[in-house]
């Protein structure tokens, strides 16, 4: 793979914005008509979430930049209704340029219950590019010779007040998006590949718009859930629980607390019948809450223990391996001569779907985007 961007010769540096942290409704009006009054016509929006550190992720800020102006938005004080008028500015735009946008998409759906009507991804024209490193302080740093500090990747974003560094971290988060993806756009049409772009930022749009959220009946599957014995499963479905309520308690992320595979690991041994002890880090409070759910565990009758899903899965693929290896090999000479990743064209699991023999020409299909069928399936 290649990357388009000369680091002999850094294109300059965009020129500065005019700054606001913005904490009131008032301000927040007066600095839409401001970008009203300018060209409003891409801009770049980024978030920032507490889920490295409470039970409930929550929006904490949200980044905004259009029209020669930048803003970090602070939704922890400006009232939900208030926000609204910025989520319509965002859709004025023709273009909402986000980086990594999924998961910035998922929380305007959780938040606002709405996405913006034209997401673009900076991350997916970067990749389509062939850059091997799309971070987005990769590419500003490809593309501008700018280094940005990570120390503020995995800071707390519902504390307050804000630092200087966490402030100035979620300024850049938006501040070179809209330039560096000028640049991206232009490359693409060159290469041809703008319609590849548009479609796989549609698609990825209508999978965060649709993406049916895990209900609480089947948190406790966590991966590995699949091997352990019905026995074993009541114990880990009685583990999470005791692990939710704990975290809800302290309000804590359930990974700060113990981790999914040390669930998975005690409840593999209770129902081998070994004798389990506490991990030794848990407060005493909390080990003494853990052994009375264990015991409260061996009581749960058979008939109540969980069951396997039904159709979990689907049916066993009947994979040609000869077959995938011709596809893999097509695939993989395809992304050589494009000079992207092969994954882009189709992944792992794609592919062995691809070479399915109980999988029907039409679900095949299905499981392409239009250009991604195209390369696989010239004719």
């Amino acid at each position: 793979m290649s990357d388009f961007s000369e680091k002999a010769d850094h294109l300059s540096v965009p020129v500065t914005l005019e700054e606001a942290i913005i904490e009131t409704p008032e301000a927040l009006s007066a600095f839409i008509d401001r970008v009203r009054a300018g060209d409003h016509r891409w801009c770049s929006v980024d978030t920032e979430a507490d889920s490295m550190h409470s039970y409930e992720t929550k929006l904490c800020l949200i980044q905004f930049a259009s029209a020669g102006r930048l803003a970090v938005i602070d939704p922890l004080v400006v009232p939900h209704e208030a926000l609204v008028s910025l989520l319509d500015l965002i859709d004025e735009a023709e273009v909402v340029w986000m980086h990594g946008a999924d998961y910035d998409m998922a929380m305007f759906r959780k938040t606002f219950g709405r996405i913006p009507a034209t997401v673009w991804d900076t991350q997916t024209a970067a990749r389509l590019l062939g850059f091997e490193q799309f971070g987005l302080a990769n590419l500003i740093e490809a593309e501008y010779g700018i280094t940005l500090s990570k120390a503020s990747q995995k800071a707390d974003w519902g504390k307050r007040p804000l630092t200087d560094k966490m402030v100035s971290y979620a300024f850049n988060d938006v501040r070179y998006i809209v330039p560096m993806a000028e640049r991206f756009v232009r490359q693409l049409e060159e290469r041809g590949r703008m319609s590849w772009f548009i479609e796989s930022c549609d698609s990825a749009r209508q999978s965060a718009a649709t993406r049916e959220e895990r209900t609480t009946e089947d948190s406790w599957r966590v991966t590995g859930w699949g091997n352990l014995e019905r026995r074993g499963m009541a114990y880990l479905k009685a583990l999470c629980e005791w692990r939710d309520a704990e975290c809800r308690l302290l309000d804590r992320p359930a990974f700060k607390l113990i981790s999914n595979q040390e669930l998975l690991s005690i409840s593999r041994r209770l129902q081998d019948g070994e004798r389990v002890e506490p991990p030794r880090y848990l407060r005493p409070p909390i080990a003494r809450r853990l052994i009375k759910a264990i015991a409260d565990a061996r009581n749960i009758p058979e008939s109540e223990w969980p069951r396997r899903l039904k159709g979990n899965g689907g049916p066993r693929l009947q994979i040609d391996e000869a077959e995938l290896q011709r596809l893999r090999d097509h695939r993989n000479a395809r992304a050589k001569q494009l000079g992207i990743d092969p994954t882009l064209i189709a992944p792992r699991a794609v592919m062995e779907k691809l070479a399915a023999t109980n999988v029907t020409d039409d679900e095949k299909s299905a499981l392409l985007l239009d250009w991604q069928r195209d390369l696989m399936w010239p004719d």
